[in-house]
């Protein structure tokens, strides 16, 4: 017996690229293309070909340059214009012209935007979706329909809306995806709508389906905050192909989150939805796409993000330090992804000991060691530290409690920073915003029988202090030459105090294959900052099996 189709059909590339502050190239979308390729998604939406020529340039070099094992590129379209002819109809020969095997045709099935947004009859409405489809499918290509605002329509009108999916079914289309098109709806009417409309065109639910057989889709926003649940339901309700973004890309609240779904779908229900072993890939593909498109990683996005198998409790360490599985819905590894221990104030010494272990140190039967480290821990998170964003600092506490000292790879005898305004000729008023500021750092440093003294400039005194730090340690330790702040966060603690509240520095830094994160706390910024850099350097020589000197 053939199994029942399912289809995975994204959208990053034209519906995700709509999100606030996302800007996609060609070079972009033909990067992002393979990854989702690689995650086995069967659809990859391009773009809108005819009416975005970005959109026609990536199908153009598509064709050329793109090599998919699952996937199969969709060119997304809309229907004939009122009163015009298919095959005259310029968008819709641009569409054919981009040369994908599958061709997405956005449909209007609330008749409300028939009559106001298209300014037609309900009739043609209905007609210029069947003489698409049917001229697409003549020409040789699988189409499918996107149901516009499908659920707010079918409560309004459902006559309309049932025979709006039945004309497109009727024409040939494989399948017509009910849109959620503003992101209203809630779980229990998705499925009941699906299951009616099913049930009225006479539709085998999905999990029946044989091959060939026309799919009811669900398309959903997140507006209400069940664009995953909604998903579900209305696979539950027979939808046999899902569509969506990775990691919830979208216009407004964003659209289904695709890797969620399907990860709830194989590893929950164990229905079978991706090709390849790409889902053992999510989490590197996932941050991948978000390198690309410049969107910081969500931390706590299910299954793949940074905190998604994060435990900070005590009280979860040691039950974890038993059976993993007490405190984690799934193995982390199935979506690639690893379990990680939060060491804070509410680490017991289960958390110190796991963390450990995580860092590649044995502390079992170390009590006494353990019971230093926690309180150690606690008494610095009280002072403002924070250390579950820090490995690399947690890392040198715990090895000068294991030594009884850190690594010496070098001595501050002194710093200090300067920040000057230069006031151009003429401008007598030093408090003007337009004039330069320029930042200047000294250091001096003992390394093994070398006193460094260095100088450094940057646009603040943090930029400074960290040209001047590597500036002078690079004359002894080469290798600090490959490193680079690449993420710098500040944080004012006890803000009542205004001016003069502590100050607690989070910095990132890279040798250009791994990067480890820092933590300083100060009275300023500027002393909280060199104490994360201090970290930062040592951590980085330490890693490299670089001997002090």
């Amino acid at each position: 017996m053939a199994t029942a189709p399912f289809h995975v059909y994204d959208t990053t590339l034209r519906d995700g690229a709509q999100q606030e502050g996302m800007n996609l190239s060609v070079a972009d979308k033909l990067a992002i293309a393979p990854l989702l390729d690689e995650l086995g998604v069967g659809f990859i939406e391009g773009g809108w070909p005819g009416a975005v020529p970005k959109d026609t340039e990536f199908f153009r070099r598509a064709a050329k340059e793109l090599t998919l094992r699952h996937a199969v590129l969709a060119a997304f379209g809309a229907t004939r214009k009122a009163g015009a002819r298919a095959w005259d109809d310029p968008q819709v020969r641009a569409l054919l012209d981009a040369e994908a095997p599958v061709v997405t045709l956005v449909a209007k099935s609330d008749v409300r935007h028939v009559e106001r947004a298209l300014r037609t009859t309900p009739d043609e409405g209905i007609a210029m979706i069947g003489d698409t489809v049917r001229f697409l499918v003549g020409e040789g290509r699988r189409v499918v329909v996107d149901a516009e605002h499908f659920f707010d329509g079918y409560r309004f009108d459902p006559a309309f809306t049932t025979a709006a999916v039945s004309a497109a079914f009727e024409a040939g289309a494989e399948v017509v995806a009910l849109c959620d098109t503003n992101g209203g709806m809630l779980p229990r009417a998705v499925s009941d709508v699906v299951a009616e409309l099913r049930d009225g065109l006479g539709l085998v639910h999905g999990a029946d389906a044989a091959p060939g057989d026309p799919l009811l889709g669900m398309h959903a926003h997140n507006d209400s905050g069940c664009a995953v649940a909604n998903t579900l339901a209305a696979v539950d309700a027979g939808c046999a192909h899902v569509q969506g973004t990775v990691n919830g890309y979208g216009e407004r609240t964003g659209n289904v989150d695709l890797v969620t779904v399907v990860a709830n779908l194989e590893l929950k229900d164990g229905r079978r939805t991706l090709a390849g072993d790409g889902l053992a890939e999510a989490t590197r593909i996932a941050h991948a796409v978000a390198e690309i498109t410049n969107i910081s990683p969500y931390a706590r996005q299910p299954y793949v993000g940074a905190s998604a198998f994060a435990h900070k409790a005590g009280l979860h360490a040691s039950a974890i330090k038993v059976d993993p599985d007490l405190y984690q819905h799934i193995d982390p590894t199935a979506v690639g992804n690893d379990m990680r221990m939060l060491v804070s104030d509410m680490a017991g010494r289960a958390s110190v000991e796991l963390k450990g272990r995580e860092l590649g140190f044995d502390l079992s039967g170390q009590g006494e060691l353990l019971s230093r480290v926690t309180n150690r821990v606690k008494d610095a998170e009280a002072r403002g530290y924070t250390f579950e964003a820090a490995d690399a600092s947690f890392e040198l506490v715990l090895r000068e409690e294991l030594t009884g000292t850190r690594p010496a790879y070098f001595r501050v005898e002194s710093w200090r920073t300067i920040v000057e305004t230069v006031v151009g000729p003429g401008h007598p008023d030093a408090d003007r915003r337009d004039a330069d500021a320029v930042a200047e750092a000294t250091v001096k440093l003992h390394a093994g029988d070398e006193r460094l003294v260095s100088t450094g400039e940057g646009n603040g005194p943090v930029h400074a202090l960290d040209h001047a730090l590597r500036n002078a340690l690079t004359r002894v330790y080469p290798l600090i030459e490959k490193f680079e702040l690449i993420d710098f966060k500040v944080r004012i603690l006890d803000a009542e105090q205004g001016t003069d509240a502590t100050t607690r520095v989070l910095v990132e830094t890279t040798d250009g294959l791994r990067s480890w994160s820092t933590v300083g706390v100060g009275p300023n910024i500027i002393e909280a900052a060199w104490e994360a850099l201090i970290d930062a350097h040592v951590y980085g020589l330490l890693h490299a099996g670089v001997e002090p000197r």
